[in-house]
């Protein structure tokens, strides 16, 4: 799926994104490149939270729906390409036991890394397991390794 986003940037500001399909859907980057992540892994969370409440996704619309709005004319368009496969996949809470010596290495690197414990994990593990990234692999790669993308993962 590829959503709409636009960007917008005011002097002395970041680069704001909106979704205009996702209500509520917005984010911030300081470079384009960063918002434009920013803006898929909000995305993809809000999806999560919509599949999680069971309320109805709203599909991506066409840039076209929404280019003559007020509220968007002054923005450049991107598309964000959402892996609705991945979404799909429910994440599922665990319990596991670690060495606290260990367990605090793992939260050290995940704060570094910007990521949550949960995320650094994923990665981890994905890391270890590189034939679990290629089952990941978009069929458009042609069978290319990929590697995994940012975790959706919330410490709870």
């Amino acid at each position: 799926m590829n959503y709409p986003v636009v960007i917008h940037k005011d002097r002395n500001s970041d680069y704001g994104v909106i979704v205009p399909d996702l209500p509520g859907c917005f984010t911030f980057g300081r470079t384009i490149d960063e918002a434009l992540a920013m803006a898929k892994e909000a995305i993809e969370l809000h999806i999560q939270g919509l599949v999680e409440e069971a309320l109805t996704l709203p599909p991506p619309g066409k840039v076209e729906r929404y280019r003559r709005d007020p509220q968007f004319e002054s923005g450049t368009w991107a598309m964000v390409h959402i892996d609705a496969r991945r979404l799909r996949r429910r994440a599922k809470r665990i319990n596991i036991t670690m060495q606290e010596r260990l367990l605090d290495k793992v939260d050290r690197a995940a704060g570094e890394q910007g990521e949550t414990r949960s995320g650094f994990l994923e990665k981890a593990v994905l890391a270890y397991m590189p034939h679990a990234a290629n089952a990941a692999a978009h069929p458009s790669l042609g069978g290319k390794r990929v590697q995994p993308g940012r975790a959706i993962a919330q410490r709870r």
